[in-house]
């Protein structure tokens, strides 16, 4: 979250009547059977205030805004902190955060750059319509000047350039009108403040665990929760209303194995609704789960010096990661550089119906898939940051690239949006995925993906490996050395080499079904789900990790009774 110092001065505002002004939309009804507007105060204040600049905003001799933005973002947030069973941390806090966008010139030819332009402020925390309008009228004036210096800038920067720009720096949208209930926070602060506690302090407490607890260094576990409202008016009639909740709790224990290498175990629940968190018997199942695999991982042996080349197994959890690494990014169309020919940023700028998968695969975002095999997914929306009804998108088809998904800055071939125009709290709107899912037409059941693994062993006649979470730049966390007879072994200390896009391209074999399928849910700044099942390469390079492995605690950790 973006936090602004700002000292927000209250004065009394001359309300002028409100002048026609043909260059910009009435605010509209809703449509039949749709969303009507509500008596939300804040949300009239905007209106009021958008429909004051309309008509007053032009300094002497300059040009005339021709859209103008405002978002409010009403923010809560909630945390809770344990480490070694003891509560460290708990805080709550509530903010507003308003951003102003004005744009000068018009649709095809604006102010606007690539970094997104606008000015923020913080809002009035209570429902005090006169002080935010204030706060609306300093940051609307403050971002018309600098449209103004932009304007000018842009188009004495364009005049290098032989040829003009091809597409719209600004894609036109139908006003919408969708006002949604306020969302707010409802989770048991005192059930999870014991839960997380008790799993912090588990590592010491629980027979199955307490043996190595010395060789624990860190144990921490947390809860986070937000509830986001988030407001939007602009001149061309859209009226938005919506918001989302997201809950997180999380355990992390770690400590070094015997020669200092570091070693650890984070994981937990992402979830929309707090009642769809796991039980406290769940969370403490899964806090033993980590301990034991932390320990296993101590007692493991580091992958041998010599390169491999080969098969790798990748669970749904593993291949979301990858997918989010590599595929992600590069299908969320942002605008090239002024003067270049390129229709996009990222490394399939110039895929477009090139094969970027196998032929099997299909990849759609589809913002308004709400759950997936009975899990809320984070990523969902109805409306994007700029007014645009979510729309489902076929990226790929038989493995070649379709679609990107796109906001209102226009790339070309894609000369309008497809909802996805997404923005944090306070920042300006770029294109960003919402619920992205991965299929294979030709999916097999987990049982039939390790069986191939292990038919490769033997047909190559080596052991193979398979890889059940990663880390951070696509580390392995947890891989297994697997037999030609299908036995496991856990190892330590590996890396991925030449994991890329042309290994997606070329190198899996087989994904697995839903049963497979592991649901990302990523609650960020911009929340996203990536469903992703698991995946078989037929080749990937597995290093030994060149990591400088830490000193060891020169004494043991005082006791724990």
């Amino acid at each position: 979250m973006r936090k602004i110092p700002f000292l927000l001065a209250l004065a009394a505002i001359l309300v002028t009547p409100l002048a026609t002004n043909k260059a910009f939309a009435e605010l509209p009804d809703a449509a039949p059977g749709k969303s009507k507007p509500t008596d939300d105060p804040m949300l009239k204040a905007m209106q009021l205030e958008l429909n004051r600049e309309k008509a007053n905003l032009i300094l002497p001799g300059m040009t005339k805004p021709y859209f103008i933005e405002y978002h409010l973002d009403d923010i809560d947030t909630y945390e809770a902190v344990a480490n070694y069973g003891a509560l460290t941390i708990e805080q709550a806090n509530h903010q507003r955060i308003v951003r102003v966008a004005v744009r000068i010139g018009d649709y095809a030819a604006d102010s606007s750059t690539a970094r997104g332009d606008g000015v923020v402020q913080l809002a009035p925390k209570d429902d005090n319509p006169l002080a935010l309008r204030y706060a609306l009228w300093v940051a609307t004036d403050d971002a018309y000047k600098n449209a103004l210096r932009s304007y000018a800038a842009k188009q004495a920067a364009l005049k290098r350039f032989e040829a003009p720009p091809t597409e719209k720096d600004f894609a036109p949208a139908k006003p919408v009108t969708h006002i949604d209930p306020l969302v707010k926070m409802d989770l048991d602060r005192g059930a999870w403040k014991k839960t997380i506690v008790e799993a912090s302090g588990l590592y010491a407490s629980d027979p199955e665990v307490r043996s190595f607890s010395s060789q624990v260094q860190y144990s921490t576990s947390n809860i986070r929760a937000v509830a986001v409202n988030r407001y939007l008016v602009n001149s061309e009639g859209t009226t938005v209303r919506q918001g989302y909740t997201g809950y997180v709790a999380a355990i992390s224990v770690g400590g070094q194995a015997a020669d200092g290498m570091r070693l650890s175990r984070d994981n937990g629940p992402v979830a929309t609704n707090a009642k769809d968190l796991e039980s406290p018997a769940a969370f403490r199942k899964r806090t033993i789960t980590n301990l034991k695999s932390f320990n296993d991982l101590r007692d493991a042996p580091v992958v041998p010096a010599d390169d491999y080349h080969g098969p790798v197994l990748f669970s749904g959890d593993a291949a979301a990661d990858v997918f989010n690494k590599l595929f992600v990014p590069n299908i969320e169309a942002d605008r090239p550089e002024m003067g270049t020919a390129a229709r996009t940023q990222g490394a399939y700028a110039s895929s477009l119906h090139a094969q970027v998968l196998p032929e099997a695969f299909t990849v759609t975002d589809n913002p308004a898939l709400n759950t997936f095999a009975g899990q809320s997914l984070v990523g969902a929306y109805a409306i994007d940051d700029e007014g645009v009804p979510a729309q489902s998108v076929d990226l790929v088809t038989n493995g070649k690239l379709q679609n990107y998904v796109i906001g209102r800055e226009p790339i070309k071939d894609f000369p309008e949006s497809n909802g996805h125009g997404r923005a944090a709290p306070g920042q300006a709107s770029h294109a960003h995925t919402g619920v992205v899912l991965f299929k294979s037409t030709k999916p097999l059941t987990g049982t039939a993906m390790t069986a191939k693994l292990v038919s490769l062993a033997k047909e190559q006649g080596h052991d193979v490996y398979a890889v059940d979470t990663l880390g951070g730049e696509l580390a392995p966390r947890l891989l297994y050395l697997v037999r030609p007879d299908g036995t496991r072994t856990l190892t330590r200390g590996a890396s991925f080499d030449e994991l890329d896009i042309r290994t997606l391209r070329s190198n899996i074999l087989a994904a697995g079904d839903t049963s497979t399928a592991y649901v990302d849910n990523n609650l960020g700044p911009i929340p996203q789900t990536t469903i992703a099942p698991s995946l078989l390469f037929s080749d990937i390079t597995i290093k030994r990790a060149n990591e400088e492995q830490q000193k060891l605690p020169y004494y043991t950790p005082p006791p724990t009774k």
